[in-house]
This record gives structure tokens, C-alpha cells and sequence, in this order.
């Protein structure tokens, strides 16, 4: 007998997963977009299996819109076991090196002034970035080591929150494309005693902080209850995470033009720069971007949602 295709459901909009430990981020995005039945999911950056906390999941039109949550800043708890080393810079990995650990609080905060503002990483093997086409972490698994080029991020906030005899937990906020991981290793090595990342949590993603994450038992609850459909109430608008984005309401002449692909001028709208665009409606259209003739060019459209 064929099998029946499944109809998915066009849903649109975010959901903040406070995300499991032991799942990727697709594992995550896929038990949550059968939860919704949604047509279209993507996520906004990968967090590691080990790594729990802020998960924006995208769905339908939103999806159009995850690159500005990727491109945003993070925030982060971490707790460093100090002492020793792995293959992955984590819990996950082999030990390495054991060493006596002799520092203490002081010690700690004295070297943490070096890794705050602007810094050079150099990312870990265990990565998804590409060389040739393969992932970095398919070759570390193969036992391969390639030359990796430092990038530079920024570290905002670097606060030492607790110490132990053994471990240290921290509070981060920085940049796209930092890797606490490396963070927490180059402050091991500064300490002469070597780290890993035993626990790492997101708190922030862009606007959104972990007290807005829903956890994926209560999101499998609701569904239990209601189906899919009850799982919407979840759902947050396709531009929430574009939030600190100037926004610009157009007419209704205004805004057929230019959801027809046409730029259009709007008095209020800054010099230069990103918008967010309504329709004289109040209901979001897509985002645009103002050009030199200070007409705003439509960038990614929404026609209906």
C-alpha cells in the first residue's frame, strides 16, 4: 500500500527553546517542528549536545529572518574544570593532560582582564566550520589537524562568578562566532593549569533572554493535550527578533509598491541603515534598506502570514 504523504502546516514565527541537554540543535528543531507539523523550520546557530538554554527556532516566513539572530550577540554560563585538558575542549572529549591546580579567586580574576573587549581566537577542531568542504570536526574525528586562521570577537562581559578547589563558573557575553570553548582553554592555559567546558548554558540570544524559553517537556505536554495547533500559542511574531530594528508603518499605495519589489520614500525613515516595514495595518511586510536616495529598497518580504 503507498504510503500517504504528511500535509505539513504553513505556521509562521519563533519558538525559544530552552534547549535539552544530549540533543543537536537540528534534533531539537526537528522534534519541535513535528510538534507544530510546520512546513518550513530552521534554526538561528548551532549549540553543542552538551550545551543547554536560549534556542531561537524559526518557522515559515521567520525562517527569512534567521541569519540577523545568527549575525547577534550571546550570552552565556559556563563552568570551566580547571586541571586538565581534552580532544574537544569540553566534557565530551578525551583527557589530554592532568595538572595540579594551585590558583586560586585571585588568581582567577587576575588574568581575566586579557580576555575581555576585542580578542583573537583560533577556532577548535572540534567545529563545523568547513575546510575543503568537510566539516572540522569529520577530520579531528579522523585524526587530522588542519591550520586554522584566528578570528577576531568580542568579549563584553567576562565575570568570574564562583570558584572551587577545581573549578570556576563564568558569565559571558560576546560576539557572534565566539567559542567558549577556546575561551575557556586559553584561560586555563593563562592559569598554568589547563581547562575545559564541564557545563555551558545560553541566556541570551540577540533580544531574547532564558526566562522567554519554553522547555521542549512543556511544549510535548501541550501537544498531548491539544495537538498541534494548541503548540502555536508558543509562537512569537516572525520579526520579534528584530526588535531594536527602526520601524517604519507604510501607506497602503506605499506598501503594495513595495511588497511588488519597488523602493518607496517614507519621511521618518533614518538616513541609512535596516528597517523594519508595517503595512498600514500594523501587520509585519518584510525589511528593508535605506539607499542613498533615501527610498527604502524591500530586502526580504512577507506577503502574507
Amino acid at each position: 500500500m503507498a504510503q500517504v504523504k504528511r500535509i505539513r502546516r504553513n505556521v509562521s514565527g519563533i519558538i525559544l527553546l530552552d534547549k535539552p541537554l544530549g540533543f543537536t540543535s537540528n534534533a531539537a528543531l526537528q522534534k519541535v517542528r513535528w510538534l507544530l507539523n510546520a512546513e518550513k523550520a530552521g534554526h538561528t546557530g548551532s549549540l553543542d549536545p552538551l550545551a543547554t538554554g536560549v534556542l531561537p527556532l524559526c518557522f515559515g516566513e521567520a525562517t527569512k529572518f534567521s541569519q540577523y539572530l545568527l549575525d547577534s550577540d550571546k550570552g552565556y554560563e559556563t563552568l570551566a574544570q580547571l586541571g586538565k585538558t581534552t580532544t574537544t575542549a569540553d566534557a565530551e572529549g578525551e583527557v589530554l593532560q592532568t595538572r595540579e591546580v594551585t590558583v586560586g579567586h585571585s588568581d582567577i580574576e587576575a588574568v581575566l582582564p586579557r580576555f575581555r573587549g576585542p580578542i583573537s581566537q583560533i577556532p577548535p577542531m572540534y567545529s563545523a566550520l568547513k575546510r575543503d568542504g568537510q566539516p572540522l570536526y569529520k577530520l579531528a574525528r579522523a585524526g587530522e589537524v588542519v591550520e586554522r586562521e584566528p578570528r577576531s570577537v568580542t568579549i563584553a562581559r567576562l565575570e568570574l562568578l564562583g570558584c572551587e578547589q577545581t573549578t570556576a563558573r563564568f558569565a559571558v557575553d560576546c560576539s557572534k562566532g565566539t567559542y567558549i570553548r577556546t575561551l575557556v582553554e586559553d584561560i586555563g592555559e593563562a592559569l598554568g593549569c589547563g581547562a575545559y567546558v564541564a557545563e555551558l548554558r545560553r541566556t541570551q540570544a540577540g533580544p531574547f533572554a532564558l526566562a522567554q524559553t519554553v522547555t521542549l517537556e512543556e511544549l510535548e505536554a501541550v501537544h498531548a493535550e491539544g495537538g498541534h495547533e494548541a503548540v502555536d500559542r508558543f509562537l512569537l511574531p516572525s520579526d520579534s527578533g528584530l526588535q531594536d530594528w527602526p520601524l517604519l508603518q507604510f501607506s497602503e499605495h506605499s506598501a503594495f509598491y513595495w511588497l511588488h519589489g519597488q523602493p518607496v520614500r517614507a519621511p521618518e525613515a533614518p538616513k541609512f541603515g535596516m528597517v523594519r516595514v508595517q503595512d498600514h495595518n500594523g501587520r509585519f511586510i518584510g525589511i528593508g534598506e535605506v539607499s542613498e536616495d533615501g527610498r527604502i529598497a524591500p530586502r526580504r518580504l512577507i506577503r502574507s502570514e
